[in-house]
């Protein structure tokens, strides 16, 4: 059955990459922009450009309020209880960085973060890096063949000495959604604090991190039809309240003279220096975009899809999957083939996907591969987007075998 998309006109770049004969299926990575975004863009751009909470005149004033309303936009997005509890970084890798910095002081020496073993690199090597320096143990929680957590071994891992998991919510390799309700009340029952990576699961569907009940939900900009340049954080509260300051100057500062310091509560406390304006408001006008559509119809649209590039995938003969996917990707290997040939070849024929270790070396390296090719789908992708790829791939595999 051809699955056609009714949003694939609202993404001016489409119409561009078919008259490059190009197919673009590398949206875990990247995604491509709406019309109602590049507007917003060019707007705040071509009407006046201004600095955000710190100007008395007219443009900064207008800037500042838009900045506010997108931030209000974003709460209401994830249903966070109030735009105060969100934090605008330079990408969820910035995000991440600050989370472990900002709780550095709160860890102790002998005392456990706990990952996943499937994690990307910009929610691994932050803590890993902060157990080396405070001496803490880090745990990996390690995977079932499917490609999910194992709550038996992490029901084992998770224990007194364990203050802090950080999961992700739908993995970047395999596609997997993790079950999270039960990760997070397992970390809950030690007293421990929660990051979710939502870079993926944020982008297929509303949030509810009220629902979630984690302490800290990452988000980043450009995989949800938003520019580069700017991350989220969603922070409980109380979790909030735990963060020390890990960057200095500009508006982040209350009171300072030249041998001390007072600064900011959150959000501003946390967002030192001239924040990246521009992207924060095209991914106010991105959610506004979404927002507009019928979720329901959007989430129907991509797991048809999906379905129909496992079922392609499947029916191929030398084609191995990693895991089990469950939404919005694939990926997988052939066997004799490197995926990088493979890579190559598709991309010479027009197909963009994504080949090597997708930033997670070390999940590559336990699932015993050299790396994956990635497929991954967007709302604008349809079914010809498909048939492009599997016409590549067969291609492809006649010349490599």
């Amino acid at each position: 059955m051809f699955h056609a998309s009714p949003w694939r006109a609202d993404f001016p770049a489409i119409a561009a990459l078919q008259r490059q004969r190009q197919t673009y299926l590398d949206n875990a990575a990247t995604s491509q922009k709406p019309q109602a975004m590049i507007d917003a863009l060019a707007h705040y751009y071509s009407h006046g450009a201004a600095n955000v909470h710190r100007a008395q005149h007219l443009p900064g004033a207008l800037a500042t309020q838009a900045f506010e309303a997108s931030r209000e936009k974003i709460a209401q997005w994830l249903n966070a209880p109030g735009p105060n509890q969100i934090l605008l970084s330079h990408g969820a890798t910035s995000a991440f960085n600050l989370l472990a910095y900002g709780l550095e002081a709160r860890l102790n020496a002998g005392e456990q973060i706990a990952v996943s073993a499937l994690e990307h690199h910009a929610n691994l090597l932050p803590w890993q890096q902060l157990a080396q320096r405070k001496g803490l143990e880090l745990v990996v929680l390690p995977l079932t063949a499917a490609g999910h957590v194992d709550l038996d071994q992490a029901r084992e891992m998770i224990g007194p000495r364990t203050r802090l998991l950080a999961v992700s919510q739908l993995s970047n390799v395999l596609g997997t959604l993790q079950p999270l309700a039960a990760l997070l009340a397992l970390a809950r029952e030690q007293g421990a604090l929660t990051v979710v990576d939502g870079a993926q699961g944020a982008v297929h569907g509303r949030q509810d991190v009220q629902a979630l009940g984690c302490d800290f939900y990452v988000l980043s900009g450009h995989k949800l039809y938003a520019p580069e340049g700017v991350g989220v954080i969603y922070g409980r509260g109380e979790a909030l309240g735990q963060l020390s300051h890990w960057q200095f100057g500009g508006e982040m500062v209350h009171q300072a003279d030249y041998h001390r310091a007072t600064f900011q509560p959150a959000p501003l406390g946390f967002e030192a220096g001239t924040p990246a304006i521009g992207a924060v408001l095209g991914l106010g006008a991105a959610l506004d975009y979404l927002g507009a559509l019928d979720t329901a119809a959007v989430l129907a649209h991509e797991a048809a899809l999906h379905a129909q590039l496992l079922r392609g995938l499947r029916d191929r003969e030398g084609v191995v999957l990693l895991g089990e996917p469950e939404q919005a990707l694939a990926s997988f290997n052939v066997a004799g083939v490197h995926p990088a040939d493979l890579a190559q070849l598709l991309s010479e024929q027009g197909v963009a996907v994504r080949a090597g270790h997708h930033c997670t070396m070390p999940l590559i390296k336990r699932l015993g591969v050299q790396g994956a090719i990635r497929v991954s789908l967007a709302l604008y992708n349809d079914s010809s987007d498909l048939q492009c790829f599997f016409d590549a791939l067969d291609n492809a595999l006649g010349l490599l075998r």
